[in-house]
């Protein structure tokens, strides 16, 4: 997921930040400051060049049109009337497949009783269904694109894979933790599903946590992982404001997992050293009802990322962190 947008110029210096990352250390909740310290203890942001990230208050207050998630696009504001729809569907968020399958509750575990949906970015069809993906859907505030076909490493490994198996491996440590485990898609349909269904889902779920995985497709140098955080949004079908904390506490927790669990730095070109970056303008976010975070593991098109990103070893030690995210997330 490319950020070229306003707000991303690079650092005149290719060091890793050491002031940003005590903001960093600041940022995260106790229960996720261990690793933040095990980042420092490994040398920081070694092997990436800096780019100033955008800050949090600038997504906040819309100055920050970097194109992630959901489309890879900004935003576009809708016309006066309402784009046309295709012939086969209606009103509310479009559907061609059946409703997501949930894994049987587990007997016992920290989180018996509670509902975890986890999102994987992108569909391996989509390469065949752009007409479909590019129909623009209702964000509340906007309008975007359905859905987008990803990023990939220089080798062709496709971030639509990469978000399915990391998925699965989080669902199989989530389930052994005693939670019911929900995928907005098993790449069991043929493209999609869309953002505003990908939100959708959680909330019909109830879910207690939502997280989206992803992977970056920035330029070479740029490096680590970012977790996005809903920004406060009220328009339309989109009101974040009861999502706004919960979120930011289940993305903090997260992060610092993550750094514990995988090694991998937070980035160095968004997010000014602390792993977090607020958006106002991604569907997936503004339509969600429930706890719910982005979770940008890497970037593909860096080749030292990118070796992390295709490796197996790698993919189980972040969904670990991941995981225990979300278990400390939910355990309060």
């Amino acid at each position: 997921m490319s950020y070229t947008g306003p707000g991303f110029e690079p650092s005149p210096t290719g060091r890793p930040r050491r002031r940003t990352l005590t903001v960093a250390l600041a940022a995260l909740v106790p229960g996720a400051l261990l690793g933040w310290l095990v980042y420092e203890a490994v040398g920081g942001g070694e092997g990436g060049s800096d780019a100033a990230g955008a800050s949090a208050s600038a997504a906040v207050s819309g100055t920050t049109t970097a194109p992630t998630d959901d489309a890879k696009k900004p935003a576009t504001r809708s016309p006066a009337a309402s784009p046309a729809k295709s012939p086969d569907r209606g009103p509310g968020p479009s559907r061609t497949d059946p409703e997501p399958s949930a894994s049987a509750p587990a007997a016992s575990g920290p989180l018996k009783g509670k509902v975890v949906v986890v999102d994987p970015g992108h569909n391996p069809g989509n390469f065949q269904h752009t007409t479909e993906i590019n129909r623009k859907v209702d964000i509340g505030t906007n309008w975007k694109e359905c859905d987008t076909t990803g990023t990939s490493t220089n080798d062709g490994y496709t971030e639509a894979r990469f978000t399915l198996d990391v998925a699965h491996r989080l669902r199989d440590v989530l389930e052994g933790q005693g939670a019911t485990v929900r995928l907005t898609h098993d790449a069991d349909r043929p493209f999609g599903p869309c953002i505003d269904e990908r939100a959708e889902i959680g909330n019909k779920a109830k879910a207690d946590a939502v997280v989206s995985i992803h992977a970056d497709g920035s330029g070479e140098g740029n490096r680590g992982f970012h977790v996005i955080l809903p920004g406060s949004v009220q328009g339309g079908a989109a009101d974040t404001r009861p999502i706004v904390g919960s979120s930011r506490d289940l993305g903090e927790r997260i992060a610092g997992n993550f750094v514990r669990e995988t090694g991998t730095p937070p980035s160095n070109y968004v997010g000014d050293g602390t792993g977090l970056v607020t958006r106002t303008d991604l569907g997936g976010l503004n339509l969600s009802t429930v706890p719910k975070v982005f979770i940008e593991c890497g970037n593909m098109r860096d080749s030292a990322d990118a070796a992390q990103l295709t490796s197996g070893d790698w993919r189980q030690r972040a969904a670990r962190g991941i995981s225990e995210g979300i278990v400390s997330f939910l355990r309060g």
